[in-house]
């Protein structure tokens, strides 16, 4: 497995990987994934990975800003998606791994993920690389007409504004 930037070429792979994130109700409160277009204008253009064996891409990795304030400039949210069948086999460990260590060649202090409190495994992901529970966001959105809580995680860096 190599992991790599992503480009406009992986999209459709990335986006049919979305999909099936957001086909569990527990990845995003997004219910589709949006065009190539608005997907590249809303996360951060040199923070972006794919994992990929054999031409296949089995998972990603991307950074959004959290504000467009100055003072925000090195705090960016965590997308790390997996296809069904990579689950399990350590793609969103090196994939966020890798995008730690992106991040911080980039500038970014701190990192942040909002996980539903049912997606065990990618608290347990984000947890053993670094990122420590900072609070829980009781209903802060629906799904469905339900209402949904989140736990907020991040990571500070060692190295970057230190």
């Amino acid at each position: 497995m190599t992991i790599t930037n992503m480009t406009e070429n992986h999209w459709p792979a990335v986006r049919a990987i979305y999909e099936s994130g957001i086909a569990t109700g527990n990845a995003t409160f997004q219910t589709e994934a949006p065009g190539w277009e608005d997907w590249d204008k809303s996360h951060v253009k040199n923070c972006r990975l794919v994992a990929v064996e054999e031409d296949q891409v089995l998972g990603w990795a991307a950074l959004s800003p959290v504000s467009s304030r100055c003072v925000y400039a090195g705090v960016a949210e965590v997308s790390v998606y997996i296809h069904p069948d990579a689950r399990g086999k350590g793609v969103g460990q090196q994939l966020l791994y890798a995008l730690i260590l992106e991040s911080e060649a980039n500038g970014y202090w701190t990192l942040q993920a909002g996980i539903f409190p049912e997606n065990m495994a990618s608290i347990a992901l984000h947890e053993k690389l670094g990122f420590r529970l900072v609070g829980r966001r009781e209903r802060i959105g629906q799904m469905k007409g339900v209402w949904r809580d989140t736990l907020l995680l991040e990571r500070r860096s060692n190295s970057v504004g230190a």
